[in-house]
């Protein structure tokens, strides 16, 4: 028996719900103490490299007034530091503190935690072997999705 052809269409659906579904039950098996997602998204962001408010604003696809209360706290909190820019001492320039470091490593830690868990007692070796191949497409969408422009109007997308 052959599998039925794919449609790139019903993938695009079933993608990003199984995506989806797979991020609200990894964020409800978290404790209350966790990072929330969107200081985690920040954390994240910033260990990459350092940026301006206005960059991190942009990359985050937020509004910079939605995003300085996060900043306020994420430095009261010691996880995070402004420097002023050496050659424009209106900018500033956001980074990780050691601390920051630590939170978000110890956060991430906790996620693959839960993740382990659940593909261990889910998942034969050769499944998990699988699942192996199918985040390496999962890493080039990712990048097709990086490189390709954003279109003006996504249609609606309908399961066939």
């Amino acid at each position: 028996m052959t599998a039925p052809p794919t449609d790139a269409r019903h993938c695009a659906l079933r993608l990003r719900a199984a995506v989806s579904a797979l991020t609200r039950r990894l964020r409800s098996a978290l404790p209350e103490t966790s990072i929330s997602v969107a200081k985690l998204s920040v954390l994240a962001r910033l260990h990459q490299e350092p940026l301006t408010p206005t960059e991190l604003a942009s990359r985050e696809r937020v509004r910079l007034q939605s995003l300085s209360r996060l900043i306020a706290e994420l430095e009261a909190d010691g996880w995070l530091k402004r420097e002023a820019d050496p050659a424009d001492g209106r900018r500033s320039s956001l980074s990780l503190t050691p601390l920051g470091v630590r939170q978000l490593t110890a956060d991430v830690h906790r996620r693959e935690a839960s993740l382990l868990v659940a593909i261990d007692a889910a998942l034969s070796p050769d499944e998990q072997a699988l699942l192996l191949q199918a985040c390496a497409l999962l890493d080039r969408v990712g990048d097709a999705l990086a490189d390709a422009p954003v279109p003006a109007k996504a249609g609606r997308l309908v399961a066939r």
